[in-house]
């Protein structure tokens, strides 16, 4: 079956802001005396806010009104540390792939959960190499349901059955499949082994090769 569409997750896919969201939320946690430590921001990987608030709390209970406050004060956190960002910051592998994709005719949209997703892609200068941005903002239920790559292939005006996502995240590998696409998992086999197919990183990689793996 051919492949019509590329969809990227966008934390740790094209870029690693996962050291910042954790700064953001170590930060908040620190402040309000909640334990967290890097093993506990694994769970966050591929997830919504709230989600991630969710996690971060253990069971631990508090108001609708704090819970709003606590994350748009994370969020503030992560947007002041987002300023660092720069096309430097782009992972290995990413442009020459994001450039055979657009030479094969192969439409790119970007899938993240996060709702700063466009302002992470201007900052990257990737924005007009890509055809849809999907953020947090365009559905209701986050991964690992399958809206968010469903609304992006629908955006693509492609049936989800061939588009292929990139994800490294076990929530989103979720998601993909259970929308119906082909998925490649970035990361260890531990976390993204459900994938149909996994590798360490997308440096190298070759687009002709890619394809018939998948296919």
């Amino acid at each position: 079956m051919s492949v019509k569409g590329f969809i990227f997750d966008l934390d740790g896919v094209l870029t690693d802001t996962a050291e910042y969201h954790y700064r953001a939320w170590q930060r908040l946690a620190d402040e309000e005396g909640i334990p967290f430590n890097r093993q506990d921001n694994e769970a966050l990987r591929g997830v919504s806010r709230r989600e991630s608030l969710n996690l971060l709390l253990k069971g631990r209970q508090i108001s609708e009104a704090q819970a709003q406050a606590w994350m748009e004060r994370k969020n503030n956190y992560y947007r002041e540390m987002l300023t660092q960002i720069s096309p430097g910051d782009i992972l290995p592998g990413v442009c020459d792939l994001l450039h055979a994709l657009h030479i094969s005719g192969i439409k790119v949209a970007v899938a993240s959960a996060s709702k700063n997703a466009r302002q992470v892609m201007d900052n990257l200068g990737l924005v007009e190499d890509i055809d849809v941005i999907c953020d947090g903002h365009s559905v209701a239920i986050p991964k690992p349901a399958p809206d968010l790559f469903l609304y992006a292939a629908a955006q693509l005006g492609l049936p989800p059955d061939l588009c292929v996502v990139v994800e490294d995240a076990e929530a989103g590998v979720e998601a993909a499949l259970a929308a119906g696409m082909r998925c490649i998992g970035l990361g260890p086999v531990e976390r993204v082994g459900k994938a149909t197919l996994v590798l360490p990183n997308l440096d190298d990689v070759d687009l002709p090769d890619l394809l018939a793996k998948l296919c």
